[in-house]
């Protein structure tokens, strides 16, 4: 009489791919990482700059270089940000919950994520074209209006798809049927 060895249980499909997890990690980090490094650069380059400005400070071009290197200063901001949102959402759907963040933050399904994205990126466009516009010194006003134009298409169309998106997601089958009717 042999022993046959126990059988060991079989992973299913599903418990297979759990490694997966892990290679989203690596988006993870890499958004994290370049938020990051966003936010210091950022920092370094205020320092930077508002130690050169000081000599001259009162001066003219130094306000309009000063505010011209604030306003360019949130759009690296805005797209910091816009990298530390993707990195928390894409834990929060892959891997797991964050805790100690404010709630806002806390991403429930892709669609919320996109729509927290798009919305940086409106206002994203919307510092960008004004930084444009505050350097704009001469030349035809026809090209900043064509800039102005095609930034007002882009963000007319993000809010065309931030409107539209929750609608795509809602299906006949998700809605509870309405009881039927009986002829009497």
């Amino acid at each position: 009489m042999s022993a046959t060895p126990p059988k060991r249980p079989r992973k299913s499909f599903d418990a297979s791919l759990g490694f997966t997890r892990l290679i989203v990690e690596f988006g993870v980090l890499s958004s994290f990482l370049f938020s990051l490094v966003l936010f210091v650069n950022g920092t370094v380059r205020t320092v930077t700059l508002i130690w050169a400005e000081l000599p001259h400070f009162a001066s003219a071009s130094a306000g309009k270089e000063l505010l011209i290197a604030a306003i360019e200063q949130t759009d690296n901001l805005l797209i910091a940000t816009a990298l530390l949102i993707i990195s928390f959402g894409m834990q929060e759907l892959f891997v797991g919950r964050i805790g100690n963040v404010p709630g806002w933050l806390h991403v429930a399904s892709f669609d919320d994520l996109k729509q927290k994205l798009l919305g940086i990126v409106v206002v994203a466009l919307a510092v960008k074209f004004f930084s444009v516009a505050v350097k704009w010194e001469s030349g035809p006003s026809l090209d900043l209006l064509t800039f102005g134009a095609a930034v007002a298409a882009v963000m007319f169309a993000i809010g065309l798809y931030s409107y539209i998106l929750p609608r795509l997601g809602h299906h006949a089958a998700d809605e509870p049927e309405a009881p039927a009717v009986q002829d009497t």
